[in-house]
């Protein structure tokens, strides 16, 4: 097969929203030297060396590899995510933050052995209902590896505790169940398991059942539990429609919590403003638009309904992210794709971008 060129328009916006990603960061990590200088440092190496360093050269690669010889492998890709993601909980080896377990040490940085289990899951999946694509429509073709594969998974990552991760390997599968040739009922399954699962993990954690409560009332609790929400939208509304200027935050220094994190979206409205934020957007609703051009002109089952994976589990993380700084979604620990902090899922995500550019030099016409 004669393959096409860089898929140049999905390239461009890739570069667009890394190069937004970076400034927005910049700018969120300086408000962290009036809280501990030596705290910007190490975030910052993180993400320039861990995120963009070797996320870069994995995305190069990964672009050149042929995607199809990634599916007798899947099954064994995913196997080894499991296992590290169960090392988190070997005491000397996972890393405990903030009361969660998610965290591989490894000296002088720390992995987050999740973002590549969304990664194995969404390509195992993709193998499964490729190899099984007239028995989608089935329970035993459809539903149950859903259940099997993502919702295995997620119940791991649930344990950490991490519900946030686990509702996006769901959320990936279930697109990709839909994608297949899923049926409604398939959904609608879906639906009261993923309720059933969100009232235990609220009768099980106190933050999950405190974050849905603040999201019904947010006058509740607005300097403790709700404060982070109430700071957000402070920060947000204080935009206006042009922002404050770059580096102009008054939140990130000593009000907005996780700057750099969670609610780093409330960092680039009150510096960009509206129009920024708008042109934010903007750029992931393009990522979507390009990634599902890409998986509805894959050559063949499995590189669609991979495509199809990674677009949703990028642009949803991203959505959930700014949606939850905006109050229209409880408060949900998700990155923003590209912008937020976390050199782990920086890198993993530019691999994904690399495994969609694969899938787009063999596009048909």
């Amino acid at each position: 097969m004669k393959l096409r060129p860089l898929d140049t328009p999905f390239l461009l916006v890739v570069c667009g929203l890394i190069t937004f990603g970076l400034l927005i960061f910049t700018s969120a990590a300086l408000g962290l030297l009036a809280r501990d200088g030596a705290t910007f440092t190490s975030v910052a190496v993180n993400q320039l060396l861990l995120g963009f360093l070797l996320g870069g050269i994995g995305m190069i690669i990964t672009s050149r590899i042929d995607y199809k010889l990634w599916r007798p492998f899947t099954p064994y890709i995913v196997g080894f995510a499991i296992f590290l993601t169960l090392l988190t909980f070997v005491p000397g080896i996972g890393l405990e933050l903030k009361g969660a377990s998610r965290w591989l040490n490894l000296g002088p940085v720390s992995f987050q052995p999740v973002e590549f289990l969304k990664l194995a899951v969404i390509g195992f999946l993709a193998a499964v209902y490729a190899g099984n694509f007239r028995k989608v429509d089935t329970l035993k073709g459809g539903i149950v590896p859903l259940l099997a594969i993502a919702g295995g998974a997620a119940l791991i990552v649930l344990l950490q505790p991490d519900t946030a991760s686990g509702m996006m390997i769901v959320l990936a599968g279930t697109a990709m169940l839909f994608a297949a040739g899923g049926r409604v009922w398939h959904f609608l399954l879906l639906a009261a398991i993923g309720a059933a699962v969100i009232g235990a993990a609220a009768l099980a954690y106190p933050h999950v059942r405190d974050r849905l409560i603040i999201y019904i009332d947010q006058s509740q609790d607005p300097h403790g539990s709700g404060y982070q929400i109430t700071q957000s939208l402070i920060a947000v509304g204080s935009g206006e429609w042009t922002g404050r200027g770059f580096g102009q935050s008054i939140e990130k220094f000593s009000y907005l919590p996780e700057p750099i994190g969670d609610s780093i979206f409330a960092v680039a409205a009150e510096e960009f403003g509206f129009v920024g934020s708008v042109l934010l957007v903007a750029f992931y609703v393009a990522f979507a638009i390009l990634g599902l051009r890409i998986a509805a002109r894959a050559p063949d089952p499995f590189g669609g309904l991979l495509a199809v994976g990674l677009t949703t589990l990028i642009v949803g993380q991203s959505f959930f992210n700014i949606s939850s700084a905006l109050a229209l979604v409880p408060l949900v620990g998700v990155p923003l794709i590209f912008v937020s902090h976390g050199g782990t899922a920086l890198a993993i995500a530019l691999i994904e971008v690399g495994i969609l550019l694969s899938v787009s030099r063999r596009m048909k016409s």
